[in-house]
């Protein structure tokens, strides 16, 4: 068994900021706060909504997710759903 954490990208910036306009709560919510309470930096938000970054481990997924009032795929898509597969880096000799 792998004990690899699925990561999610965000199937799209101009996504995430339009979510962040208005939550499932009708409210908005700033970078700085959807950070804060899904717990990554200020950073990681605007990175994804850039797509400078494109991935987050899954629970980071889930509770970015959670914070905007939206099931988990309306948002992202787990890397290996994508086709995609995060290798780890080879030790070199």
């Amino acid at each position: 068994m792998s004990s690899q954490t699925t990561m999610y990208a965000v199937e799209s910036g101009a996504r995430l900021k339009l979510l962040m306009e208005r939550t499932g709560t009708g409210n908005s919510i700033s970078s700085r706060a959807l950070a804060r309470v899904a717990g990554v930096a200020h950073g990681t938000i605007g990175a994804l909504m850039t797509g400078a970054q494109k991935a987050v481990p899954e629970d980071k997924a889930k509770t970015i997710a959670a914070a905007l009032g939206v099931d988990l795929l309306v948002l992202f898509v787990p890397m290996e759903r994508a086709g995609r597969v995060l290798i780890p880096a080879q030790a070199t000799a």
